[in-house]
């Protein structure tokens, strides 16, 4: 009894209580800071805790990094990789370099680094590597953000002590951390069986060893119509409720082989081997936010199609930046698509003429199509988009300042002389 307070005694004289009024409050954090210092915490580590309101996470952050017992050098003495490549390796995963003489690395650490090297002595070159782990580390750092956002919902409530959620956020941790492991596994592998399935090299493709990473695929661009000016007539959190109902309805409308690259902010890209699974993926999205109950959301889709580059997940090259064009000068609820896609296309969709397009940063006009799906299109119904005689406007930005519940219309190109 008497250690203990003198153990109190240490902690105020040090101010790791002094932003504590509350009785309640000032015992949890007393009990919270004797279990940090009986696991080796030390007072410095305390005080830098409590000034950056981060004491309730250092016993996670335990769970988390194990034992700092390494510096860089050793790691890389330790493993059998370069220096430079173990600390290229960090910086890909997004994370700072360490100072080399720093102890901040561990056992975790220490068998990834060997893994590394176990991979490299099978013949996987660094630069190849190093752009996967750049994929990852994006994705997994995207995913690490969900799951804390995850253990906030359920841990922070009102009357929840410090050390409450000390103790809530290292067991789960401790309990979840071990399983996460075979599931990112398991997804990872269902990934690469559906990738792997749809895949196709021809025999000319192997005689001449051409690369695997351009190809032609079909490209597919969604936004949210008016969302430049969305902002200034909703409020933010608004706004992101709004972005994630449009990931959940492009992950629920997306049809195998097509797939999800990435969502930017308002924007969702798909890529496909073929065009249907791609157009299919398309209308269902559009037909999917029509009957959302979710005031704003209203999306417009264009597709193109060629020969892009694929590099570190994600795809570049021409039918990547016409597909985005496409999508800008499309009517709200609608999918547009450029001749190639059509030309590839069998039957069962009707398609209409949208006028030939003047884009941003292409210098030949594009003719676009207006897609439907057979069944649902009325005979005799057309399009009437003339051509362009200059680069389209921006239908977003058209829709700043309407009235909520009037559908945006992006101002139509005017027609050549003659056309």
């Amino acid at each position: 009894m008497a250690g203990e307070k003198d153990d109190n005694a240490r902690f105020v004289e040090a101010g790791l209580l002094d932003d504590l009024d509350d009785a309640k409050a000032r015992q949890a954090r007393l009990a919270l800071l004797r279990d940090l210092e009986s696991d080796g915490v030390s007072l410095e580590e305390m005080k830098e805790a409590v000034e950056q309101d981060r004491l309730a996470f250092l016993p996670v952050d335990r769970v988390l990094a194990g034992d700092m017992r390494y510096t860089s050098a050793e790691i890389a003495e330790k493993s059998g990789v370069s220096l430079d490549y173990l600390l290229a390796t960090r910086q890909a995963m997004g994370l700072a370099r360490p100072d080399p003489d720093e102890r901040s690395f561990g056992e975790y650490d220490l068998e990834a680094a060997r893994i590394a090297a176990a991979m490299a002595a099978a013949g996987l070159p660094e630069e190849g590597m190093l752009e996967i782990t750049r994929v990852l580390g994006r994705g997994l750092a995207q995913g690490a953000e969900a799951i804390r956002m995850l253990m906030a919902q359920l841990f922070v409530r009102a009357g929840v002590t410090e050390r409450d959620l000390a103790m809530r956020n290292a067991e789960a941790a401790a309990e979840l951390l071990p399983q996460l492991g075979p599931l990112l596994l398991y997804i990872l592998r269902l990934h690469l069986l559906e990738q792997t399935r749809t895949v196709a090299v021809s025999q000319a493709e192997l005689a001449s060893g051409a690369s695997p990473s351009a190809r032609t695929v079909y490209v597919a661009f969604a936004d949210i119509v008016g969302f430049t000016g969305l902002g200034e007539r909703v409020d933010v959190d608004e706004v992101g409720r709004l972005v994630g109902r449009l990931a959940d309805l492009a992950f629920e409308a997306t049809q195998p082989p097509a797939r999800i690259v990435k969502t930017i902010g308002d924007a969702v890209m798909f890529v496909a081997p073929a065009p249907e699974p791609l157009l299919e993926t398309a209308l269902d999205l559009v037909a999917r936010a029509e009957e959302a109950d979710y005031d704003f959301l209203e999306l417009r889709v264009g597709l193109a199609a060629g020969v892009a580059l694929s590099r570190e997940g994600d795809w570049y090259g021409p039918p990547v930046n016409l597909a985005s064009r496409a999508t800008g000068v499309a009517r709200p609820g609608s999918v547009l698509a450029t001749q190639e896609v059509r030309d590839a296309v069998e039957n069962g969709y009707r398609w209409s003429p949208a006028g030939e397009w003047k884009l941003k940063g292409i210098k030949e006009r594009v003719p676009l199509y207006r897609v439907r799906r057979a069944e649902h299109e009325p005979e005799g119904e057309a399009e009437a988009e003339p051509e362009s005689a200059k680069p389209a406007a921006r239908p977003r930005q058209a829709a700043r300042g309407r009235a909520p519940g009037r559908k945006p219309r992006p101002p139509r190109p005017r027609r050549r002389p003659g056309g």
